[in-house]
């Protein structure tokens, strides 16, 4: 069962591991630069967002539900995914590739949060989006033979399966809170969002899941297995409200 201080503590102790070695020269290739320059550059702009729109839901949330110490967690949460995005663009330099402004499925996501306020939808779109990345950088890995790209792609993977489970946790919070009725039609909401938002990065990334023998079926198929998982944790927790913290009836 994890509080909103154990998540702080979390990400502070993990801010203090190095876990790439800079001073390793990027070996890719020419071959490899083309499959995957795009993508890369894509999910470097991705993971440099401030977290205004973040921050101010999470804000008005954490107190609504008492628990301000949420706020500080979530900031540690979005310097983490900062730290991803400087990694990649210091990929990016030393490769002598340019860094992007502009992406349409950047853009797509921001101007969809920039309206949003809801602490719930906020969660289960990062949730989603952490699950894609854990394909995604799985995939980056398998089809570099750059000991560099490896390096910073496993240091994102150890760091996403944490933010998986903060999130995960904090929408069975959410999800505990709404009456039958309400918990019914939302998990058909889920499903559906979970969904359309895969097959987005799908469109988006084909090339490069494709290149690291994905094919949308097997994609689809991960990410099945991923949203069943998330949804198993959901509507399984044990919500101490008054604590705002969690403990599953099982495990799977």
């Amino acid at each position: 069962m994890k509080t909103s201080n154990y998540w702080i503590e979390h990400f502070k102790v993990n801010a203090l591991q190095k876990r790439i070695n800079w001073n390793k020269a990027p070996s890719i290739t020419q071959d490899e630069i083309a499959v995957i320059l795009q993508s890369l550059q894509a999910w470097q702009l991705g993971e440099t967002s401030e977290g205004k729109h973040l921050i101010a839901a999470s804000t008005k949330y954490a107190h609504k539900i008492a628990d301000p110490l949420y706020i500080d967690a979530v900031k540690l949460f979005i310097k983490e995914e900062q730290k991803h995005g400087n990694n990649l663009g210091r990929y990016l330099d030393k490769i002598g590739k340019p860094r992007i402004k502009k992406n349409w499925g950047d853009t797509l996501f921001r101007k969809v949060r920039y309206f949003n306020t809801s602490m719930e939808i906020w969660t289960l779109a990062v949730i989603i989006v952490e699950s894609t990345a854990q394909i995604f950088y799985q995939t980056l890995k398998d089809v570099t033979g750059c000991a560099l790209l490896k390096a910073i792609c496993t240091d994102i993977l150890i760091d996403e399966a944490y933010h998986i489970t903060f999130q995960t946790e904090r929408l069975a919070i959410i999800y505990d809170r709404k009456s039958a009725y309400s918990k019914n039609w939302r998990r058909i909401v889920y499903k559906y969002f979970f969904y359309a938002t895969s097959c987005l990065v799908w469109f988006a990334h084909r090339q490069l899941f494709k290149a690291g023998g994905n094919t949308f079926e097997s994609y689809l198929k991960k990410m099945r297995c991923k949203y069943n998982k998330t949804i198993n944790i959901i509507t399984n927790a044990v919500v101490d409200h008054e604590y705002n913290k969690i403990k599953l009836k099982y495990e799977y």
